[in-house]
Protein backbone atom coordinates (compact mmCIF):
# COMPACT_ATOMS: atom_id res chain seq x y z
CA UNK A 1 0.00 0.00 0.00
CA UNK A 2 1.31 3.52 -0.84
CA UNK A 3 1.66 5.14 2.59
CA UNK A 4 0.81 8.56 1.23
CA UNK A 5 -2.75 7.80 0.36
CA UNK A 6 -5.52 7.19 2.37
CA UNK A 7 -6.33 3.39 4.06
CA UNK A 8 -9.49 2.51 2.08
CA UNK A 9 -12.84 3.47 5.07
CA UNK A 10 -13.80 0.80 7.23
CA UNK A 11 -17.73 0.53 6.59
CA UNK A 12 -19.28 1.43 9.75
CA UNK A 13 -22.74 0.54 11.17
CA UNK A 14 -24.12 3.70 10.65
CA UNK A 15 -22.96 4.13 7.38
CA UNK A 16 -24.29 1.02 6.32
CA UNK A 17 -27.68 1.46 8.22
CA UNK A 18 -28.17 4.84 5.97
CA UNK A 19 -27.62 3.09 2.68
CA UNK A 20 -29.53 0.58 3.58
CA UNK A 21 -32.25 2.87 4.85
CA UNK A 22 -32.35 4.32 1.28
CA UNK A 23 -32.78 1.70 -0.43
CA UNK A 24 -35.37 0.01 1.92
CA UNK A 25 -37.43 3.49 0.90
CA UNK A 26 -36.83 2.88 -2.65
CA UNK A 27 -38.94 -0.44 -2.35
CA UNK A 28 -41.28 1.15 -0.18
CA UNK A 29 -41.99 3.82 -2.15
CA UNK A 30 -44.05 1.42 -4.70
CA UNK A 31 -46.46 1.11 -1.70
CA UNK A 32 -46.72 5.11 -0.59
CA UNK A 33 -44.84 4.18 2.69
CA UNK A 34 -41.20 5.49 1.92
CA UNK A 35 -41.87 7.39 5.44
CA UNK A 36 -41.97 4.96 7.84
CA UNK A 37 -39.24 4.98 10.35
CA UNK A 38 -36.55 2.53 9.64
CA UNK A 39 -34.25 1.40 12.76
CA UNK A 40 -31.33 -1.66 13.33
CA UNK A 41 -34.86 -3.20 15.57
CA UNK A 42 -37.51 -2.79 12.55
CA UNK A 43 -38.32 -6.23 11.30
CA UNK A 44 -38.86 -6.78 7.78
CA UNK A 45 -42.17 -8.70 7.90
CA UNK A 46 -43.67 -7.72 10.82
CA UNK A 47 -42.93 -3.51 10.85
CA UNK A 48 -42.22 -2.91 6.87
CA UNK A 49 -44.37 -5.81 5.87
CA UNK A 50 -42.34 -6.64 2.90
CA UNK A 51 -43.07 -9.55 0.72
CA UNK A 52 -40.49 -12.02 -1.22
CA UNK A 53 -40.37 -10.20 -4.45
CA UNK A 54 -38.91 -6.85 -1.94
CA UNK A 55 -36.48 -9.10 -0.60
CA UNK A 56 -35.35 -9.52 -4.33
CA UNK A 57 -35.46 -5.84 -5.23
CA UNK A 58 -33.51 -5.49 -1.81
CA UNK A 59 -30.87 -8.04 -3.01
CA UNK A 60 -30.50 -6.19 -6.37
CA UNK A 61 -30.05 -2.71 -4.78
CA UNK A 62 -27.59 -4.12 -2.34
CA UNK A 63 -25.60 -5.38 -4.98
CA UNK A 64 -25.79 -2.11 -7.55
CA UNK A 65 -23.95 -0.71 -4.38
CA UNK A 66 -21.77 -3.30 -2.77
CA UNK A 67 -21.22 -5.33 -5.90
CA UNK A 68 -20.47 -9.03 -5.62
CA UNK A 69 -19.12 -8.59 -1.61
CA UNK A 70 -22.71 -9.06 -0.44
CA UNK A 71 -25.42 -11.46 -1.41
CA UNK A 72 -28.60 -11.22 -0.10
CA UNK A 73 -30.15 -14.52 -0.90
CA UNK A 74 -26.73 -16.19 0.37
CA UNK A 75 -27.32 -14.70 3.49
CA UNK A 76 -31.09 -15.71 3.71
CA UNK A 77 -30.04 -19.15 2.82
CA UNK A 78 -28.61 -19.87 5.98
CA UNK A 79 -31.57 -19.11 7.91
CA UNK A 80 -34.06 -21.00 8.90
CA UNK A 81 -37.98 -19.52 8.05
CA UNK A 82 -38.51 -18.38 11.70
CA UNK A 83 -35.92 -16.36 11.24
CA UNK A 84 -35.94 -14.77 8.19
CA UNK A 85 -39.66 -13.79 9.51
CA UNK A 86 -38.09 -12.10 12.22
CA UNK A 87 -35.11 -10.64 10.65
CA UNK A 88 -34.27 -7.31 11.48
CA UNK A 89 -32.73 -4.50 9.80
CA UNK A 90 -29.93 -4.71 12.12
CA UNK A 91 -29.03 -8.15 11.46
CA UNK A 92 -28.90 -7.33 7.96
CA UNK A 93 -26.54 -4.02 8.51
CA UNK A 94 -24.74 -6.27 10.48
CA UNK A 95 -24.01 -8.94 7.68
CA UNK A 96 -23.43 -6.06 5.07
CA UNK A 97 -20.40 -4.93 7.79
CA UNK A 98 -19.20 -7.71 7.71
CA UNK A 99 -19.00 -8.90 4.18
CA UNK A 100 -17.40 -5.50 2.96
CA UNK A 101 -14.34 -5.98 6.31
CA UNK A 102 -14.57 -9.58 5.31
CA UNK A 103 -13.61 -8.93 1.54
CA UNK A 104 -11.72 -5.79 2.11
CA UNK A 105 -9.31 -7.70 4.22
CA UNK A 106 -8.91 -10.43 1.53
Amino acid sequence: MNPTQPAPAQPTVNAVLADVTDMLRTVLAEYGDDDVLIGMSTTFNRDLELESIDLVTLAGLLEERYGQRVNLAEFLAGMEFDEIIDLTVGRLVEYVVWSLKTTQAG
